[in-house]
């Protein structure tokens, strides 16, 4: 268990660094999520690591909630995250129910780069973002790619061959792929293979909680 306690800590690390960068860069373009919407965590096919979803696994383990979710589970079939607290009946409102142990996924979401085929990099922004802001959208998709500058800002005849040099300025959005890896690194076991994220969830507390039994049997026959 204080294995899995480690790996907690250096998870909740991770996750407090990408969620400055992430929310640095979605302000700093006006990209950033609209106010009460759900419409990406009502999704069925939000997949993260059983390593994203530990911190959490631990947090109900320690409040003593652990079996009672994993019951939960079994008597649940719906695919949409559990922990999506709905406002409306449709599900397009709503909020986290568990903020602070969100997991990577959920902190870089909505506004984040991601590099196309051909190796060049662009933005994945929510639908409803764009929607709200396409100005916005579209000055991100220009801020992201090489610009041209002057180099000089002083317009004296003597300096025109200074003044016509040029370099290239660009605004480098995080990149979603590093986020995940930078988690992964962590423990490869827990943190390189994705699955629903309520599967993920379930996955760590079965897995905290026979650690726990066999821990209690070990203990119990020193003691007798």
């Amino acid at each position: 268990m204080n294995r899995l306690r480690e790996l907690s800590s250096q998870v909740m690390d991770v996750y407090q660094s990408l969620s400055q960068e992430f929310s640095a860069f979605q302000s700093s373009q006006s990209l950033n999520c609209v106010e009460k919407c759900g419409a990406c965590c009502n999704k069925p096919d939000i997949e993260v690591s059983p390593l994203e979803m530990l911190p959490y696994a631990l947090h109900l383990y320690d409040i003593g909630q652990a079996e009672q979710v994993l019951d939960e589970f079994q008597s649940d079939s719906g695919f949409v995250c559990k922990q999506y607290q709905r406002l409306s009946l449709d599900g397009s409102e709503g909020y986290c129910g568990i903020y602070e142990y969100r997991p990577g996924l959920c902190r870089m979401f909505g506004a984040a780069g991601y590099k196309t085929k051909s190796g060049e990099a662009t933005l994945s922004v929510c639908k409803t973002i764009k929607q709200a802001v396409p100005d916005k959208y579209a000055a991100a998709l220009i801020a992201i790619q090489p610009q041209r500058a002057d180099a000089s800002k002083q317009p004296l005849l003597e300096d025109i061959a200074a003044n016509s040099a040029i370099h290239s300025i660009s605004v480098k959005p995080p990149m979603i792929a590093e986020g995940r890896q930078r988690i992964a690194q962590i423990d490869y076991e827990l943190g390189e293979k994705l699955m629903p994220i309520n599967d993920a969830l379930r996955f760590m507390l079965e897995k905290i909680l026979m650690l726990s039994f066999y821990a209690q049997d070990i203990n119990d026959g020193v003691a007798a």
